[in-house]
C-alpha cells in the first residue's frame, strides 16, 4: 500500500485536482501541476528558533546572499520618491534618480554614520542630505556637498570614492527586490520558475489597498512556517472546516526558492463526518450582500463553488471596475499560495489577494515583523490608486482593529498569531529537542529548511 511509503500516504478523500476537475471554469495548466517529492523525515532542530550563533549566522549568509522584496514600485512612482527598507539592523532607501533608475542605497552617511533617512520612512526629497552635518548626495549616490570642504581634503581630493554604496535592485511584477551580493544570480534565475507561473496573474496591475504591519513575540521563521501549511485548520481554525478544504490540499515544491500550495474553497473539510449539503455549504461561503442568499438556490448539478466563483467573479468585478471573466473558479475563489525563499508569501488569487513578510527585527532573535499586503486589481478607467499607508499594531493588538479588513479573516490572523509566542516559548520549555513534520501537510516547511541549509553551508 502506498500508505506505508515515506511520503505517499494521503487522505483518501477528493484531492485537489480532484475537485478542479468539477469546475465550470477549468484552471490554468499551471494549477492543474504536481510536483512534490519526498524530502525526509529528519526533525528540525529548536536551535534554528532560538540560538543567537544561528540568527548571525543567517544575517551574513542568507540576509546578505539572498534576493529580498523591499517595496512595490507604487511607493517610488517619481524620481525623488523614496521608501526606507530594513533588514535586521541594514537599512536601505530604495528610491528613483532624476533619470527614473530604481536604486538602493546604503542608509548611512559616509561622514560619521548617521542614518539618512529614518526606519519606517517615505516620501520624496531632491537630494540625500544627512541630518547630522549636511553632507549631500543627489539622487544617483554622487556626493554633492560637503560643509567647510576645505577641512576634508582627503573626501574632496578623492570624492568619487565616497559616492553612496548601493545594492542590487531588479523588479518583478510590480514588486522591487534588493540583493546585497554581486555573486546571486540574477533575480528573474532566482525566482525560476516563478515568472511562468504567474503569466495569467499580472501583480504588476494591482495596488497596495491595504498593509498592516505586526510585531510577533517569535522568531521569523515560525511565524512564517504557520502560514505554509494547513494542518493546523482542524485545531486552531475549526470555523472554516464547513468552508475550505485542509487536510486534502495540495502542497508542491519547486526550485529551491519556490513553492505553493493549493487550498479549495466552497467545499468542506474532509475531517467533516456530517459534511454539509451544497446548499448549506453556498449559504455559509456566500459572499456580497447577505440579505440576498436566500435568492441562490442552487439549480440540479450545481455546486457551491461554481455559484461562488459566478457571484464572486461578478462582484469583485463591479467593485474593481474589471473584466474578470479569463480568469477560472479556482483563480477567483481558491487559496494559492507561493512561497518565495526566505520570507515572501504571494497569493495570486483574486478572493484572497495577500502578500505576506515576514522579517527580524532590529537585533532580536526571537522577535520578528509580520507585514500583511493586499494587492487589488487597478480599475481599468486608469484612475490612480495610491498605495495604503501601513497600519502598525502591537503584538497583543487584534487584527479587528483594522477596520478595512474583514472581521472574519481577522478572527483567523488573530487565532494564527495567538499559536506564536506559545510555540517560541515552547522552544525553551520543550525536553525534546526538536519538531517532528508530517511528510506531505508540512513539506514546505522541511523545502524551506534544506534551502536554509544550503545558504548556511551545511553538508
Amino acid at each position: 500500500m502506498t500508505r506505508n511509503i515515506k511520503g505517499m500516504a494521503r487522505h483518501p478523500g477528493d484531492s485537489v485536482q480532484d475537485i478542479l476537475a468539477k469546475d465550470t471554469n477549468p484552471p490554468p495548466a499551471v494549477l492543474k501541476d504536481v510536483s512534490y517529492q519526498y524530502l525526509g523525515d529528519e526533525d528540525v532542530s529548536y536551535d534554528r528558533y532560538t540560538s543567537r550563533d544561528f540568527y548571525d549566522q543567517e544575517i551574513s549568509k542568507v540576509w546578505s546572499e539572498a534576493w529580498q522584496w523591499a517595496c512595490r514600485e507604487e511607493h517610488i512612482p517619481a524620481p525623488g520618491d523614496y521608501f526606507v527598507y530594513d533588514i535586521g539592523r541594514r537599512s536601505f532607501i530604495i528610491t528613483r534618480d532624476e533619470e527614473g533608475v530604481i536604486r538602493a542605497f546604503y542608509n548611512a552617511c559616509l561622514h560619521r554614520g548617521t542614518k539618512l533617512k529614518p526606519s519606517g520612512s517615505q516620501g520624496a526629497a531632491n537630494c540625500l542630505r544627512c541630518p547630522f552635518h549636511g553632507w549631500t548626495w543627489a539622487l544617483d549616490g554622487n556626493l554633492r556637498n560637503v560643509p567647510c570642504d576645505w577641512d576634508f581634503p582627503k573626501v574632496t581630493e578623492n570624492a568619487s570614492a565616497y559616492q553612496l554604496p548601493e545594492a542590487r535592485v531588479a523588479t518583478w511584477n510590480g514588486f522591487v527586490f534588493i540583493c546585497l551580493s554581486d555573486k546571486t544570480p540574477s533575480l528573474e534565475e532566482f525566482l525560476s520558475p516563478l515568472t511562468a507561473h504567474f503569466s495569467n496573474w499580472n501583480l504588476e496591475d494591482r495596488y497596495i489597498a491595504i498593509h498592516v504591519e505586526k510585531e510577533l513575540g517569535c522568531n521569523w521563521k515560525n511565524a512564517m512556517e504557520a502560514f505554509l501549511e494547513a494542518y493546523h485548520v482542524l485545531e486552531t481554525h475549526p470555523q472554516l472546516l464547513e468552508g475550505v478544504s485542509d487536510a486534502n490540499i495540495q502542497y508542491d515544491t519547486y526550485s529551491d526558492h519556490v513553492s505553493r500550495f493549493i487550498a479549495n474553497l466552497g467545499v468542506a473539510s474532509p475531517h467533516l463526518d456530517n459534511p454539509p449539503s451544497e446548499q448549506e455549504l453556498l449559504n455559509k461561503m456566500l459572499v456580497g450582500d447577505r440579505s440576498a442568499v436566500d435568492a441562490f438556490t442552487l439549480g440540479e448539478g450545481e455546486t457551491a463553488r461554481q455559484v461562488m466563483a459566478a457571484n464572486l467573479r461578478q462582484s469583485l468585478g463591479e467593485a474593481y471596475g474589471r473584466d474578470l471573466s479569463q480568469f477560472s473558479d479556482s483563480e477567483v475563489i481558491d487559496t494559492i499560495e507561493y512561497h518565495v525563499f526566505p520570507n515572501m508569501v504571494l497569493f495570486p488569487g483574486l478572493s484572497l489577494p495577500m502578500v505576506y513578510r515576514f522579517r527580524p527585527v532590529n537585533d532580536q532573535t526571537e522577535r520578528c515583523l509580520f507585514d500583511l499586503v493586499f494587492l487589488r486589481p487597478t480599475p481599468e478607467n486608469g484612475e490612480v490608486t495610491e498605495p495604503a499607508e501601513p497600519i502598525r499594531l502591537k503584538e497583543e493588538d487584534s487584527y479587528a482593529l483594522v477596520e478595512a479588513l474583514d472581521s472574519a479573516l481577522a478572527e483567523v490572523y488573530d487565532q494564527d498569531t495567538n499559536n506564536l509566542r506559545h510555540q517560541q516559548e515552547g522552544f525553551w520549555a520543550s525536553k525534546k529537542t526538536g519538531e517532528t513534520l508530517s511528510n506531505y501537510q508540512e513539506s514546505l516547511i522541511r523545502h524551506f529548511h534544506l534551502t536554509l541549509d544550503k545558504y548556511m553551508g551545511a553538508p
